[in-house]
């Protein structure tokens, strides 16, 4: 055995280790009136050690480059990210002794850019999210390095089958619940590895389960997904960190969807902040975002008197945004008014119904 092959198996098994640790996160009951006969379930993905649902992804990415050859001892790793995948990666790359530079827009909170540099990371910044890609690959062409590449390798760097993919997790907590296969999945779209992972695992286990995919403004999926026009672009960024892109991303896969539905970014933050209210939870805005959608999935079940639950994920933890999301000067300044949408989800939970 040659000592570059030894490296990669302690690399795996190191990898192999922080899954065993951390890979079944919480399941968390929002509470609904119990005459409805609907369940709704939180994953909570913010309970993992780098904080986010972004933590899978990152182990996942990187194991993939490992079993193909792609990272060694010395490797350089490179990714385009927002925030929360960097940080995840940053993390492993220390894990494994390994350089990690990250490229992410100058509006990057300031809070995921020193998690990112907590960890051992680099940060390298570009004036807007449609650069990072084209930068990250200019970067990791040079010698040793490696572009994880998240936007693409997403869909496929994960086991959907099992192997304590977030998919098993979540049907595996369920198996006691009242209504143990859930009725509809519920999460947002970043690479779109997560939509891509619970619908292929629905479909090989022939589960009687949608999936429905929440998108924030500004973004190309929807639209993407409505027109089968996978080069579609609206050319902007999206407010709510971590989901929603500029272009309709490789690793996105339209035909293992359901649902889409477009959520206003001030109806994100305003879900957001009424789970904080209810439940305590401190989640980001990306969280709201599933919500917003995810309460809307329930207000169409109780018209047609349907029964069932429902799951959907906190993705990552509020503190991240103290100083955006949940700060009113900060909302102002984006002209975000979160108490029109506020009132629609205070309705919705007291009387079931919703109107925009």
């Amino acid at each position: 055995m040659t000592q570059s092959t030894q490296w990669v198996r302690e690399a795996i098994s190191l990898l192999d280790a922080d899954a065993n640790r951390s890979a079944d996160t919480h399941l968390h009951r929002f509470e609904l009136p119990k005459q409805w006969g609907i369940e709704l379930y939180l994953k909570d993905e913010s309970v993992h050690p780098t904080g986010s649902l972004k933590h899978r992804l990152a182990r996942s990415l990187i194991l993939y480059g490992l079993v193909n050859g792609k990272i060694q001892e010395g490797t350089t790793l490179v990714e385009a990210s927002s925030g929360s995948t960097a940080v995840s990666e940053a993390y492993f790359a220390r894990m494994l002794g390994l350089e990690f530079i990250a490229v992410v827009p100058k509006s990057t909170s300031t809070e995921k850019i020193e998690l990112i540099e907590f960890y051992g990371g680099r940060c390298h910044l570009v004036d807007q999210a449609g650069q990072v890609d084209a930068a990250a690959r200019e970067l990791a062409a040079g010698p040793g390095g490696y572009y994880l590449d998240q936007f693409t390798f997403a869909e496929r760097a994960t086991d959907w089958r099992g192997n304590n993919n977030i998919a098993e997790s979540v049907f595996a907590q369920m198996s006691a619940e009242r209504y143990p296969i859930p009725s509809w999945i519920v999460v947002g779209a970043g690479t779109g590895g997560t939509s891509a992972t619970f619908g292929r695992f629905v479909r090989y286990k022939r589960h009687d389960t949608k999936v429905a995919v929440a998108d924030p403004e500004g973004s190309s999926f929807y639209e993407g997904w409505r027109t089968g026009n996978m080069g579609y672009s609206t050319g902007v960024g999206s407010r709510i960190e971590g989901i929603g892109r500029p272009s309709v991303e490789p690793s996105f896969v339209p035909g293992v969807i359901d649902e889409m539905i477009q959520v206003p970014d001030a109806g994100s933050l305003a879900a957001m902040r009424l789970l904080r209210a209810k439940t305590r939870y401190f989640a980001g805005g990306s969280t709201g975002t599933n919500l917003y959608a995810a309460f809307q999935i329930i207000a169409g079940m109780l018209q047609r008197r349907e029964r069932g639950s429902i799951v959907t994920l906190i993705c990552d933890s509020g503190e991240r945004y103290a100083n955006t999301y949940y700060n009113d000067d900060w909302l102002a300044d984006q002209g975000l008014d979160l108490a029109p949408h506020t009132a629609v989800l205070e309705r919705f939970l007291a009387e079931g119904i919703w109107e925009d």
